[in-house]
């Protein structure tokens, strides 16, 4: 008997489970296609197939779902793990070139997220200050991987940090891949050369 409850009790666990990744990546295509602002609850249930009222149970706010559409994007990008194998390399130049990697994975993962994510920062105060935790955590993982490398630094490691954060900038992958042409591969390749050439000179040969 205790089993049984147990099995329902997970089988509901489990239902919840994929009601809330469903009505998480219903409102990711609504977001993309018609804005963050623009979508509303009632649209986000309409197009998973649920009630309003499922959607206000399993979320509260729709800047919840927008929270979880980011930790799903991060899952698929498989950003903590790549992080922590750039952090472990111990060649410099190797380092720098997974950094450019972490971030074509970050993108080719999900850019309708960070596209997202630039059109909802006009929202709600409390939309705003989930946005600017994001981007936070973003940016001391990637502040992380360039502290890193240290002494192999030809310049300021703040000044190879801001280099890093501004090569990552949405409108940069958007102008070089989206708009002209480029292929993810050539974004990472143009970023790690640009990531060598400044931040390690000569020092990483």
């Amino acid at each position: 008997m205790a089993r049984s409850v147990k099995t329902r009790s997970g089988y509901r666990q489990e239902q919840a489970a994929a009601t809330r990744r469903r009505i998480a990546e219903a409102a990711r295509g609504l977001f993309a296609k018609n804005g963050y602002g623009a979508t509303s609850m009632d649209a986000i249930a309409a197009e998973a197939g649920v009630a309003v009222r499922t959607v206000y149970s399993a979320f509260g706010a729709k800047r919840e779902i927008l929270s979880v559409i980011c930790e799903h994007w991060l899952e698929r990008a498989l950003a903590r793990e790549r992080a922590e194998e750039v952090l472990a390399e111990p060649d410099p130049v190797r380092r720098l070139r997974g950094a450019a990697g972490w971030l074509r994975g970050l993108y080719t993962a999900g850019f309708d997220v960070v596209l997202i994510f630039e059109a909802a920062t006009d929202e709600s105060a409390e939309t705003r200050a989930l946005l600017r935790a994001k981007l936070a955590g973003r940016n001391e993982v990637m502040d992380a991987m360039i502290a890193s490398l240290g002494e192999h630094l030809a310049v300021p490691v703040t000044e190879a940090q801001a280099v890093y954060r501004a090569l990552a900038a949405p409108g940069v992958y958007r102008e070089l891949v989206e708009d002209s042409g480029w292929t993810p591969d050539d974004f990472e390749r143009w970023v790690g050369d640009n990531l060598e050439r400044h931040l390690l000179g000569n020092r990483g040969l």
